[in-house]
Formats: structure tokens, C-alpha cells, sequence
């Protein structure tokens, strides 16, 4: 591990100072906002203290400077190793927004249309059938009403769903043939052919529901580029943000800087395990849904152009039009009546892979003034903008409750939320006070 890792630098006086060191790997980083920074060190701090997650980098920029850069607990439990906010993380789902913006900067260049069924380039969906109801046999379906598009994909509404969320036995049938992993061993042909064997849930364009959606919006990206996922993402978005961090697989002169990750099913218990997508060096395809590793300081870039409109310092990404779409509510009130994610209610709006809000006085998967955007991801980590405060906040972690069953249709407790909850609070107190 070397020393930059490894380093504390608790940069504030008195009590924040005793507050920091209550923790191992407890840090508070020189900002402008001292009341905005202690509320982030306690919420990260808490989480920690509570048994909850072993270690946690936590993170507010606003108006154009970061404000508050917290860590607490541990980046590696068992060797000591105390958390950094230059460790890198799985990001799970949070990697959803990044790849609807690769393929966002396709539609950009004309390469792609929302409106494209997605067939033009996986013909593996033509042909497809649905279940005639969610929880009835593989056999008894009818054909698809329309063609799977390229914004259906985007919005989740393809009828494409997650093994552990859709009932049985089409829920079996997606675990065993297609895994929870964040890459597959198969080709992306392979697995694309594999997935569209299965019928859907629902109809395209129904409704949302939460699947493999963004995994084959990669697939479809990567192949309108003529290449792979990760060099696709790469040179496309990833360069040209400066995110130097982030990718499918980890460098192995970085390895060392990846939080450890670990199962948690009760608070204090973690078991430690690995993520072998980002060290292996076997030909993976890697998942456009859920496959990425980051740092902070990377996503927070990506964040930071998404509430600029499409640029970055001197970058332009995508259209000013491209992202307020993005960031717009894209679902009618009709279908906001269908369950969101495990039968939660649709509190708020969904846009192009972002949760959206559309009434402040509401809690959801995000919750700010209105237009506020974000979306989390499985092993803990979460993030919000809010364009009326022009604030990002950005926790990562990487605890996640053991993996759910087949045909589950619950989303299990992970661990953390309470802290992001409180983490989040404590931000938006702060600066109304």
C-alpha cells in the first residue's frame, strides 16, 4: 500500500479534529463550509460507529469547489488499512447513468435515434415474446407488441427484468442462464442471445421495471461503435471527462487502492470477499448496468458535467438539449401509478437512467429541491445533484447484504442507506441554517 494511501491528513481544528479521530480513518478536509464539513464527517463517522458499514468516502461540491471530503472506517478491515478518499469502488448501478450518456453522446452524433429499435444492431430481439402474466410459465406468452427502442432501454421500461426482482419462474430462469455478476464470462453475443431466448415481463413501453436494460443499452453502444463496452467507454466519455480512475477493470499499479468488499448480513458482521470482474485477467463482457469501478473525485466529475449541461471545463460531452432531456421526467402520471423498483411506490420522476425529482416534499431514491437527479447502486454507494443548489453529494461504500434468491421481488436492506440518509439531511440542514 503506498504512503498516499495510507496518509491522514486531518485538516480542522479542535473539536472537529477530536470528532475525526473518534474513527479510524476519520478525516476532515480543509473547505469552505466548516458547519457543512462537520455534518458530512459526523454522517460518515456515525455510519461507521453503528456497525453498519465498515468504511465510507463521502463527498459535497457546490457552486464550483468541493465543500466537504469525509472518510471514516476502513478501506481494508482485516489488514487495518484505514479508508482514503482516493480509494476506488465498485460502483454497481451507479455505472446505469454513465453508459445512458455513452450512448447519449451516440444519439448526439446521429448515430442513434431514441426512437431505434434496438434490433437495427441486437438482432437477437426480434421476435420477442411476453409473459402472458409475470408469474405464469415460460411457454404461455404472447408476441411482443412492439420492438424494444433504444429510449425503452434507457427508461427501463423495455420489459427486460432482473432475475432476483421478477417472480418465478421466469426469475429462475434469468439467475441460472444469466448470473447477478457484474461481467459474464460469455461473449456479449452470447449473452445477448442468451437473454432474448427468455420472454419479457411486460410489454415494451408499459411501465418501468427495474432489469438488464442498461447491460444490453452497452452492448447496443459498443456495437454501433464497432468495438468493445470498455473501449467504447473509454475513449468516448472517460478520456475526454479525465476520468483516469474509472473503468471495467482496475490497473494493477491501482489495485491497492480498492476498497475492500464485503457481505454484510447484520449490522458489525462483514465478511469479506472480492470483486474478480476488476482484477481478472480473463476476456470478460462487461455490463454496461453494473460494471464500473470509480473513485469520488472521478464521479464527481461525471456529476459536475451532467448539472453543467453537457460540459466539463473546457469539454463539451453532450448537447445542453441532450441532458435537460436526460434530466427530465419522462413518465406519465398513468404509468407512475405501477410500482417502481420491488413494489416501492413511484415517488418521483425517472428520466433517461436518473431518478428525477418532481415534488420536493416527497422522499425518494433521491430528495432535494425539484430537478434534483441521481441514482445508487447495490454495493452502497448513492449520488444526487441539485441544480437549484448547484450541489452534488457523492457516498461511496462497498457493503452489500448477501445476494437475494431468485423470484425474491424485494430489494434487500443495504447497508448505509440510514447513513446516506442522514448524510444527505445534514447537507441540506446545514445550508439552510
Amino acid at each position: 500500500m503506498s504512503n498516499s494511501l495510507t496518509r491522514r491528513q486531518l485538516m480542522a481544528a479542535g473539536t472537529a479534529l477530536s470528532c475525526a479521530a473518534l474513527v479510524p480513518g476519520g478525516r476532515i478536509a480543509l473547505a469552505a463550509v466548516p458547519k457543512l464539513e462537520d455534518a458530512v464527517q459526523a454522517a460518515a463517522r456515525g455510519a461507521v460507529e453503528s456497525g453498519d458499514i465498515p468504511g465510507v468516502v463521502a463527498q459535497v461540491w457546490q457552486k464550483g469547489e468541493l465543500v466537504a471530503d469525509a472518510t471514516a472506517g476502513w478501506l481494508d478491515l482485516e489488514r487495518k488499512v484505514p479508508m482514503d478518499s482516493g480509494a476506488i469502488f465498485g460502483l454497481a448501478s451507479m455505472t446505469k447513468p454513465v453508459t445512458v450518456a455513452l450512448a447519449l453522446k451516440l444519439v448526439d452524433e446521429g448515430k442513434l435515434r431514441l426512437d431505434d429499435p434496438i434490433t437495427r444492431w441486437a438482432p437477437e430481439f426480434a421476435n420477442m415474446r411476453v409473459l402472458r402474466r409475470p408469474d405464469g410459465p415460460l411457454d404461455d406468452t404472447v408476441p411482443a407488441a412492439r420492438p424494444i427502442t433504444i429510449e425503452d432501454l434507457m427508461m427501463h421500461r423495455s420489459g427486460l427484468a432482473y432475475g432476483f426482482l421478477a417472480p418465478l419462474p421466469l426469475g429462475a430462469a434469468l439467475m441460472s442462464r444469466i448470473g447477478m455478476g457484474i461481467a459474464s464470462e460469455m461473449t456479449p453475443a452470447a449473452w445477448l442471445k442468451t437473454i432474448a431466448e427468455l420472454p419479457l415481463v411486460y410489454q415494451p413501453g408499459e411501465r418501468f421495471n427495474y432489469g438488464h436494460s442498461i447491460d444490453v443499452l452497452g452492448f447496443v453502444a459498443a456495437r454501433v461503435l464497432g468495438t468493445d463496452l470498455a473501449s467504447a467507454m473509454r475513449e468516448h466519455l472517460l478520456e475526454p471527462l479525465g476520468m483516469d480512475d474509472t473503468g471495467f477493470a482496475v490497473a494493477p499499479e491501482k489495485r491497492a487502492r480498492i476498497a475492500t468488499f464485503y457481505i454484510s448480513a447484520q449490522a458489525g458482521q462483514f465478511t469479506p470477499s472480492t470483486v474478480d470482474a476488476f482484477t481478472t485477467d480473463k476476456p470478460m463482457a462487461h455490463l454496461g448496468g453494473q460494471g464500473l469501478a470509480s473513485t469520488a473525485a472521478d464521479y464527481l466529475r461525471f456529476a459536475r458535467m451532467l448539472l453543467n449541461d453537457g460540459r466539463l471545463d473546457r469539454v463539451r460531452v453532450l448537447k445542453p438539449e441532450t441532458v435537460r432531456m436526460m434530466l427530465s421526467n419522462r413518465y406519465t402520471d398513468e404509468q407512475r401509478k405501477y410500482p417502481f423498483v420491488a413494489g416501492a411506490p413511484f415517488t418521483q420522476g425517472f428520466g433517461l437512467g436518473v431518478s428525477v425529482v418532481i415534488d420536493d416534499k416527497v422522499p425518494g431514491i433521491v430528495t432535494g429541491r425539484v430537478g434534483t437527479f441521481g441514482w445508487p447502486g447495490a454495493f452502497g454507494g448513492w449520488w444526487q445533484a441539485d441544480p437549484q443548489e448547484e450541489l452534488i453529494l457523492i457516498w461511496l461504500q462497498e457493503c452489500t447484504p448477501a445476494p437475494p434468491q431468485p423470484g425474491a421481488a424485494t430489494l434487500p436492506r443495504i447497508p448505509g442507506t440510514q447513513g446516506q440518509r442522514q448524510f444527505r439531511q445534514s447537507v441540506y440542514e446545514a445550508l439552510d441554517a
